[in-house]
């Protein structure tokens, strides 16, 4: 289950609760190339380059975005594109978004409601795309449910009982730790209210009270601690509220051997010979199942139309495709989704979501075959584990090279996460990364994009960081629709902006590296010189190097 970063760095104050009670400029229509002496960008990020820093330009705001602003201003400007149509293989989408609803694909040879399937491509009812997962919603993580059904092959199964062992009362500790934390929290902000006879407060008034009781005193310590972690008390709540849900969920579904979240929908999702099953209808069930709609409003969500937010590109149609639930996906889904995908227009498919098991890997990668021989590109989020994917001992799945030495297609592109702070901390501290599995890095940390029932807000993850790539690629397949996935995928990787600088990794200052030894290219992706090469390719100036391992 590859969803957004969930922060977990209150287990870490918990005990202690307790205790208490560049100078370079820019070259006009050049590729940007050397960034090694861009200053360090010291001061803090306003209110709209938080909400927009993904699409900034690195020489002349000193934040590692994609350009995106820069190549709409300077090469696109008002030139007419050919309509790409992006497929979203996530949790679904809010189909009625404000910011997204005048960007659905549409199929013209469906009739909506009438239970027939009008174009005989299989699937009923697809209108906006298809729902693998029927009423599901909550889902075992992979490694339990093998032990559950008894699939996968022995050695895989006792990785699986040692890993659920130890997942599972660490949860079950984690759900208790936030629980209790949550009150002390809640118990402190009552009476510091209270005491100030106010309904709010700044961490100024709060240092401001000149305690009379013991209790008093703590109650101020706890709060100072968590104005360490939010820019006030309700959000630092709202955060430690988020925890306890994930938490739950873990105990709850994702990791409880008895659950059988799969009963609803009917299928066999161990035999992929039993296909029919499913329903038309691609959107999220309830509305913290966002993450799909949030994939979707990076990508493409209606640019400059005054409300919310600008997708990276236009002339976007998205695809939406149910195959995510609030646990880990089955191979058979995802399959099916990307093989429904690939069968009905999509020329790019993001997949922000990934596990460390797969018993049925090869369905995957048979339908990554098959999406390659159409031409398809397939854009995945790294993973947010923090892990080297180089490593054995860190599987990721689904990927294109099998754990070989050369990749099974050459139309899947990896992505680990920036944050917006250029320099030593720019790669996202929860970010997989790898020399020879991950392919770039793209803006993935704190990424402002839609919500269910038209709502805006940030989520962190390499799932964001995935459809900034899908984005970038839909802008050159419209604007040069003569390139083949392949291209695409090259243009990405050769375009971006590299650079030596040292970087920390999985958060850990003694994890240091070199950000080009990081990822298989050493590379930023960047918009506005994708645009540039892509330019240079069509018209015979420029070359592409081979990538393949």
């Amino acid at each position: 289950m590859n969803r957004s970063y969930f922060n977990l760095s209150f287990s870490m104050v918990s005990a202690s609760i307790f205790l208490m009670g560049c100078g370079a400029t820019t070259l006009v229509s050049t590729p940007v190339e050397n960034i090694d002496t861009i200053p360090l960008k010291v001061s803090e990020l306003s209110e709209y380059q938080k909400k927009t820093w993904g699409h900034a330009d690195l020489i002349t705001d000193t934040i590692p975005g994609m350009s995106v602003d820069k190549a709409y201003r300077e090469i696109i400007k008002n030139k007419n594109g050919k309509t790409v149509i992006v497929a979203v293989v996530d949790s679904g989408i809010d189909i009625e978004h404000e910011d997204l609803d005048g960007v659905l694909w549409t199929n013209k040879g469906e009739r909506p409601n009438n239970g027939r399937d009008d174009d005989g491509n299989g699937y009923i009812d697809d209108i906006h795309g298809y729902n693998f997962l029927g009423e599901a919603y909550n889902e075992q993580l992979e490694y339990v449910r093998m032990l559950r059904v008894g699939v996968g092959d022995a050695s895989a199964r006792a990785k699986a009982r040692l890993k659920l062992d130890e997942a599972y009362p660490k949860a079950l500790q984690n759900k208790q730790q936030y629980e209790q934390i949550f009150q002390v929290v809640k118990g402190a902000d009552e009476a510091v209210k209270k005491e100030l006879g106010k309904s709010s407060y700044t961490k100024k008034e709060l240092l401001s009270i000149e305690p009379k009781t013991e209790e008093m005193q703590q109650h101020v310590a706890v709060l100072t601690q968590m104005f360490s972690y939010g820019e006030n008390i309700p959000s630092v709540m709202e955060e430690l509220n988020e925890g306890i849900t994930y938490f739950t969920d873990q105990v709850n579904y994702n990791l409880n051997k008895d659950f059988d979240g799969r009963q609803t929908v009917g299928d066999n999702p161990y035999d992929f010979s039993d296909k029919k099953y499913g329903n038309g209808n691609p959107k999220n069930r309830v509305d913290t199942e966002s993450h799909g709609t949030h994939v979707a409003g990076i990508i493409a969500a209606e640019r400059n139309n005054g409300k919310g937010v600008n997708g990276v590109a236009k002339n976007v149609k998205i695809m939406s495709v149910r195959a995510v639930p609030n646990g880990d996906e089955y191979d058979k889904d995802v399959a099916l989704a990307i093989r429904y995908a690939a069968d009905n227009g999509a020329k790019i498919i993001n997949c922000s979501f990934g596990k460390s098991f797969s018993p049925n890997a090869q369905w995957v990668y048979d339908a990554i075959k098959y999406a390659a021989s159409k031409d398809v590109l397939i854009v995945h989020a790294a993973g947010n584990d923090g892990n080297d994917l180089d490593s054995p001992e860190n599987p990721n799945y689904p990927n294109d090279h099998m754990f070989g030495a050369m990749e099974i297609a050459n139309n899947v592109i990896t992505v680990g996460a920036l944050t917006s702070s250029y320099g030593s901390k720019m790669v996202a501290t929860f970010s997989n990364y790898g020399s020879q599995n991950v392919d770039v890095f793209a803006p993935g940390d704190a990424i402002y994009s839609t919500l269910p029932n038209n709502k805006y807000d940030f989520m962190g993850g390499t799932s964001m960081a995935a459809p900034a790539v899908a984005g970038v690629a839909a802008l050159v397949r419209s604007y040069y629709p003569q390139l083949s996935a392949v291209q695409v995928k090259q243009i990405i990787i050769q375009s971006g902006l590299g650079t030596k600088a040292s970087v920390i990794v999985s958060g850990d200052p003694a994890n240091a590296s070199t950000f080009d030894k990081i990822s298989k290219s050493g590379k930023m992706v960047n918009a506005y010189n994708a645009l540039l090469l892509a330019e240079s390719i069509t018209k015979g100036k420029a070359t592409l190097s081979n990538n393949t391992k």
